[in-house]
């Protein structure tokens, strides 16, 4: 089961990527940026909100050497089936 970094403001470091979580029209939606160096922009992909299983995807394939971080807004709720949340 894959394990996941929750989010902390500072936390990550340039190339990691951040998934965020938020409701919209009543379902759990993402997006997933990645956080760029001091100074820059962080690059957001694709552009719009994703069902949660398509923003994992996304995340694992663009991840690299970096790592994923989650950032859980709205109460939303972290599921079990999408893996392990660390503290």
């Amino acid at each position: 089961m894959k394990i996941y970094n929750r989010f902390h403001p500072g936390a990550p470091s340039a190339g990691d990527l951040v998934i965020k979580f938020y409701h919209s029209g009543g379902q759990v939606r993402g997006f997933v940026r990645t956080v760029a160096a001091k100074g820059d922009t962080d690059a957001i992909f694709p552009g719009e909100e994703m069902e949660p299983h398509a923003a994992f995807t996304i995340a694992e394939s663009h991840v690299g050497e970096g790592a994923i971080w989650i950032e859980l807004t709205e109460d939303v709720v972290w599921q079990p089936e999408w893996g392990e949340l660390s503290p």
